[in-house]
């Protein structure tokens, strides 16, 4: 399958884990295409782990939970598709999945025919349980293989978790994206700390095979499989969401999209956050600030009004289409300070004679031209994201 731009979607796992079901999988499918969110984009449906028996049948293929999935998936594939949606599923490199359920070491192609049959658009490809003798990207190559010679166009979301730096070979083998770290936390350290470890390898991902940097948890606000950790704000999500869309990664959503909060809801569908994700160009961000945060406000807990936060600020600029930029400044401390953006790192010093045109893509807010720097004021944990147009000044 050959990938224009990152894959958007919904995967069951971060908010549902085992708890999932038919009526689920519709529920969600229908809630999405109802919300919006399909329009947006979001077009793969996919179901996680814990979806089969925990044996295989007689004639050694994998089994739908009859009281999960009592219709079957080829039904239930059906009805994702009549909705307008992709229909994905997972399974395992190794012998058993990640829950213990069976998995597709040695049965690539019996596992690839039985997807195919039943419709599936996307395969999940875990690496729980590998046997240590056997050699992962072989085993990668030939699920590969076993999907292609279906004759279905599937997708392959490897998900080694970064094991042998995969963003050097998972292209090669026709991956279409790949898990480059391990599982995300509902919490802002675990998201922060995923995205920024792979701020040096993100120029290997781009149209065809995408750096995946696990499911979104926007939304679910601390509830949920992977609610591990301090409740996340609304700001901490706004980070979450504003680094996957400047980074370029496959979006998706591991909330409930039944239930989603309005303020979750409408950062999801922010148009603007989706164009900088969406660009056709797909490039990679530049970072052209890395450094410190300075707090000069009054901390009752030190009782000092100074207080530096090594490696805490960073900003992102983004080339995109129509000489269109992004510029996203991030502030990974606790408390506020300035993050910096002076226009020189990104080829554009005061003697060129140009400027950017400003507009916040969060709000929509226009803030005018400005040349040589352009710095902001960012509360902790927090982020702020701009649209910017070339323009003489």
């Amino acid at each position: 399958m050959l990938l224009n731009t990152p894959p958007m979607g919904w995967n069951s796992w971060n908010t549902f884990g085992g708890s999932i079901s038919d009526s689920l999988i519709r529920e969600t499918a229908q809630a999405m295409r109802d919300k919006g969110y399909l329009a947006a984009g979001y077009n793969y449906i996919v179901i996680d782990d814990c979806w089969s028996l925990r044996e295989r049948g007689a004639d050694g293929r994998l089994v739908p939970d009859p009281e999960k999935f009592p219709h079957g998936m080829k039904a239930l594939a059906d009805y994702v598709h009549s909705l307008g949606f992709k229909f994905g599923m997972y399974s395992c490199a190794g012998v058993q999945t990640c829950a213990g359920y069976p998995a597709s070491f040695d049965h690539e192609y019996i596992d690839a025919e039985t997807f195919a049959a039943w419709g599936v658009d996307y395969l999940k490809y875990d690496f729980c349980n590998f046997p240590a003798s056997a050699d992962g990207r072989t085993r990668y190559a030939t699920m590969s293989m076993a999907l292609k010679a279906t004759g279905r166009d599937i997708l392959l979301a490897a998900c080694n978790w970064g094991t042998d730096a995969p963003w050097d070979w998972m292209k090669s083998l026709g991956a279409g994206m790949y898990r480059s770290t391990g599982d995300i936390q509902d919490n802002f350290k675990s998201f922060t700390g995923i995205a920024r470890s792979q701020l040096a390898h993100f120029a290997c991902s781009g149209p065809s095979c995408f750096n995946d940097i696990d499911m979104l948890t926007i939304g679910m606000y601390g509830k949920g499989n992977v609610a591990l950790g301090d409740k996340p704000t609304d700001a901490e999500y706004v980070t979450q969401f504003a680094l996957w869309c400047l980074l370029g990664a496959p979006l998706m959503i591991g909330g409930d999209v039944r239930n989603m909060p309005p303020f979750a809801e409408k950062l999801l569908l922010n148009g603007r956050f989706l164009r900088i994700n969406q660009d056709p160009e797909c490039r990679v961000p530049q970072p052209v600030y890395q450094g410190r945060i300075i707090n000069n406000e009054y901390d009752p807990e030190t009782g000092t009004w100074w207080r530096e936060y090594p490696d805490s600020g960073l900003t992102l600029f983004k080339h995109m289409a129509g000489n269109t930029f992004a510029v996203g400044y991030f502030n990974f401390a606790p408390k506020a300070g300035e993050v910096q953006f002076i226009f020189a790192e990104a080829g554009l010093p005061w003697g060129s004679g140009y400027g950017l045109r400003f507009t916040d893509a969060l709000t929509g807010e226009e803030l005018g031209v400005h040349r040589d720097y352009f710095h902001q004021r960012v509360d902790g944990h927090a982020c702020r994201v701009l649209l910017a147009e070339l323009v003489r000044a």
